[in-house]
């Protein structure tokens, strides 16, 4: 998916910053599932540089509002300026500094339409536990880098993060809560709508 100047440059905010910004195929799959579920509610664990938050918000609503969680300020900074260059109004997001495991559950139960996870994979299992409690039914789950470098689908690997991730693929599938697939887009979105 070609990207414009706008998502080039948060890019390479990105890339100096040394954060892993969402692939073009993921991005362009946020998008369309924002758009699809008119997300007015959405929260991003993991802003990064803005990348992300970008593609989700050009889905949703020009009144819905992101609220993305990053524990680094530079991030958020660097977000802001994506924002600004994108001419978001600065009341369509709500940045907030901090671990998000510590910020997660003191957002409201079932009043997000869409939840996406795309930051530290050791987290990967608390973090969908609090989205699914956090979003309203027909509300979207994506985690990004559900495939982790073709690593998931590989039983030969046992390292820490891709054992991590495919036990959340697992979970996910096996929740009755969850209706869910894996999109092989970017490094993999894994997508569910709750009940």
């Amino acid at each position: 998916m070609p990207e414009d100047d706008v998502l080039l440059r948060a890019r390479e905010r990105a890339g100096q910053l040394g954060c892993t910004p969402v692939l073009p195929g993921s991005g362009a799959a946020l998008t369309v599932l924002a758009a699809a579920v008119s997300a007015r509610a959405v929260v991003e664990i993991g802003t990064g540089a803005g990348v992300g938050s970008l593609y989700l918000l050009r889905g949703m609503p020009a009144d819905g509002v992101l609220t993305t969680i990053d524990l680094e300020l530079e991030h958020q900074r660097a977000a802001k300026e994506a924002f600004a260059e994108e001419g978001v109004k600065p009341t369509r997001t709500r940045t907030i500094p901090g671990r998000a495991i510590d910020v997660l559950p003191r957002l409201t139960d079932g009043a997000y339409d869409l939840v996406f996870v795309d930051a530290d994979k050791e987290s990967y299992p608390q973090y969908v536990e609090q989205a699914v409690r956090m979003l309203r039914p027909g509300g979207v789950l994506a985690v990004d880098n559900a495939l982790w470098h073709d690593r998931v689908a590989d039983p030969a690997r046992r390292d820490e993060t891709t054992t991590i991730i495919r036990e959340v693929g697992r979970v996910v599938r096996s929740d009755d809560r969850l209706v869910s697939t894996l999109l092989p887009s970017g490094d993999g979105l894994l997508v569910a709508v709750k009940r």
